[in-house]
């Protein structure tokens, strides 16, 4: 996703404002370079039969991952990553990331929620995988000129 518009200005945008979706996808591939980056090396989230022998349903993507993928669509939005003031989330449901071409998907929807004072907005985000929802109670701040 990129962002081919003009940065929203807080005058236009009304709770309820529904910010463009974003779907993602995610491999084993993505996984093992993500734990690079991070440092975060959790067999959970690569190595199958030991995700299945702790009671998963196979590898898992991170969650600080899934959470970053999911903020993409108000980046990609403002087009300012700094414009999030805060972000957080719950993490309700793993994203199961199979051992093939495909991986998984995570679809992400979000909408302005409430106008607050200086410019800000809060923009209430919705993540969902294999159609479940993955993330819980996430929410972000963001600055808006």
């Amino acid at each position: 996703m990129t962002n081919s518009t003009k940065a929203p200005a807080y005058d236009d945008v009304e709770v309820g404002t529904e910010l463009p979706a974003g779907t993602f996808q995610v491999t084993r591939d993505t996984l093992v370079r993500y734990a690079g980056a991070s440092g975060d090396f959790n067999p959970i989230h690569w190595n199958e039969r030991f995700a299945k022998a702790v009671g998963l349903p196979d590898v898992i993507a991170h969650g600080m991952f899934t959470m970053a993928e999911a903020i993409r669509v108000v980046t990609d939005w403002t087009g300012d990553p700094a414009a999030v003031v805060e972000y957080g989330v719950r993490f309700t449901r793993p994203v199961v990331v199979p051992d093939d071409d495909k991986g998984a998907t995570i679809e992400v929807t979000a909408k302005v929620a409430v106008k607050l004072d200086d410019h800000l907005v809060r923009v209430d985000l919705t993540a969902a995988s294999a159609g479940q929802k993955v993330l819980g109670m996430s929410r972000a701040v963001v600055r808006l000129g």
